[in-house]
């Protein structure tokens, strides 16, 4: 069962996609390209290019380098999309101070284009036909990206709470599902990096990885589309924090 290429694999690959699929469908038609398109094209753009990755490995006329390059794909677009996601989340999350929201969603989706657009231009000069190259390319990106997403969601959980902002259903479910993945991967990489473990091991830890995704997928199932509890909020205004003057500042500084 716990084998490559085993039906549970197979499940745990093409089953999280194919909810994620559905997902985005649903949400369109609830019409939610106008509350986070990031998100609906993460969610299509990834399952879409999850399933060509499962279609690619498992037909025999794909060579190595053609599903490699398959992935290239996928991780680029999702690799892109994933900061667009975090600066929603970030201008959600900031949406009473004006100037930080508009500001560090910028920073953060700029940062992450940034960074895919270096990732494939290293990529491009790397020797097309060596497949090392291809592999650790991808891996390469793959760890980075995951370190920086780790480190701005872990910022903007502890940022939040330190100033007590208030969470909106949708930003927690789309950062928790994806903060859950991406230290869960760090982890795994880690372990395999400085243990050196078996191929078996490799696979469990493939499986593992591929559960978490899984459950990355459920959890925003369960927060996008099931309604959460309707909270009365106080008509009381909160006294002004250092956020709110560093708000009155940044909108200062950028109006001269």
């Amino acid at each position: 069962m716990l084998q490559a290429h085993s039906f549970l694999w197979n499940y745990l690959w093409v089953a999280p996609n194919v909810y994620l699929f559905i997902l985005a469908l649903l949400l369109c038609k609830r019409g939610f390209v106008r509350v986070s398109p990031a998100f609906l094209a993460f969610a299509f753009v990834s399952a879409l290019a999850e399933i060509a990755a499962f279609l690619a490995d498992v037909i025999p006329s794909v060579s190595p380098e053609n599903f490699w390059r398959v992935i290239w794909v996928g991780l680029l677009a999702e690799s892109l999309l994933k900061f667009l996601i975090l600066g929603d989340v970030f201008s959600r999350v900031f949406a009473p101070y004006g100037s930080i929201a508009r500001t560090g969603k910028r920073l953060v989706g700029g940062f992450g284009g940034l960074l895919v657009l270096v990732s494939g231009v290293v990529a491009g000069f790397g020797q097309g036909d060596n497949i090392n190259v291809i592999v650790s390319g991808a891996h390469l990106l793959e760890q980075t990206v995951f370190i920086i997403e780790s480190g701005l969601i872990i910022f903007l959980f502890l940022f939040a709470a330190y100033f007590r902002l208030e969470w909106d259903r949708l930003s927690f479910g789309i950062l928790l599902g994806l903060g859950i993945s991406s230290c869960e991967h760090l982890a795994t990489w880690a372990i395999i990096a400085n243990a050196s473990p078996s191929e078996h091991v490799r696979t469990l830890f493939a499986f593992l990885n591929m559960a978490t995704y899984h459950l990355s997928v459920l959890i925003w199932v369960f927060y996008l589309l099931v309604p959460g509890r309707v909270v009365a909020k106080s008509a009381v205004p909160l006294p002004e924090n250092n956020l709110a003057v560093w708000n009155r500042e940044l909108e200062r500084l950028l109006q001269q």
